[in-house]
């Protein structure tokens, strides 16, 4: 079922790309940060086609405590598929709404909590960087949404396209740093494009130039930014070698038709 809550994340669990033994991570109740992943998650992970990971998913939703979730889905922020697959378990939703959504509504202690990591005066950007890329997946996610915003900065990067997707879909995620990964070249495609289909980020003019010029962009998606790129901006795209050709060209055209 389409729990009607959407992150990076979660999007990678809808279209099947996850492993199984981070599936499992999840069906437990761990990795996400917010009871509104926790709970899309373990809809989604229910009726997985593993088993062992379904049965899982349910036991977890078995234990969910009752009083808490039914406040939760009082929030006017649940999505109605989420309140009608648990009204289909026999679960509707209190009164009094639920004041905070920042605690998953299953206690994940020693499964979801991000390892201890040294302060981060103690160690350079190179040595937390060694440290992240040495850890398994999973601790690397639980990092990635729950750790610093250094530490955000390095995962941003990562291989696996499941651990910078953790990064994207983090509560602790700000505008500023979506801006500083737009620019980034150095980050897979996945990550430029999740960016450029938020319109909640792409309402941010920083963010906007920043996929525009970075090369690593895909030119369809810079080709579609241009027009919303000031003058200044325009400009310097048509003289930007590091750019595919074709946005040069088109930044180009965009000047001399409108005579800037």
């Amino acid at each position: 079922m389409d729990p009607g809550f959407r992150t990076p994340l979660i999007d990678f669990f809808r279209r099947g790309e996850v492993a199984r033994d981070v599936r499992l991570m999840a069906a437990q109740g761990a990795l996400a940060p917010r009871a509104h992943e926790q709970l899309a998650l373990l809809i989604l992970l229910s009726d997985d086609s593993d088993a062992g990971v379904a049965e899982s998913a349910n036991a977890t939703l078995d234990r969910l405590p009752d009083a808490q979730l039914r406040a939760f889905l009082a929030r006017s922020d649940v999505p109605d598929q989420m309140r009608q697959f648990f009204a289909n378990r026999g679960v509707v939703s209190s009164g009094e709404a639920a004041g905070e959504a920042a605690a998953p509504l299953v206690d994940t202690s020693g499964l979801g909590d991000a390892p201890e990591a040294e302060a981060s005066g103690d160690k350079d950007d190179e040595q937390e960087s060694q440290l992240l890329s040495s850890l398994p997946i999973i601790e690397r996610m639980k990092f990635a949404m729950k750790g610093t915003r250094s530490q955000r900065a390095q995962l941003i990067r990562d291989s696996n396209k499941l651990v910078a997707a953790a990064v994207l879909s983090s509560p602790k995620l700000t505008e500023v740093e979506v801006e500083s990964f737009a620019k980034m070249a150095n980050v897979a495609e996945e990550v430029l494009r999740t960016i450029a289909m938020n319109r909640t980020w792409t309402k941010n003019y920083g963010v906007i130039a920043g996929l525009a010029k970075n090369p690593k962009t895909p030119p369809a998606i810079s080709m579609n930014l241009l027009q919303r790129l000031n003058e200044r901006d325009l400009k310097m795209l048509t003289v930007d070698r590091n750019v595919p050709e074709t946005i040069r060209l088109a930044a180009r055209r965009m000047t001399t038709k409108s005579g800037k």
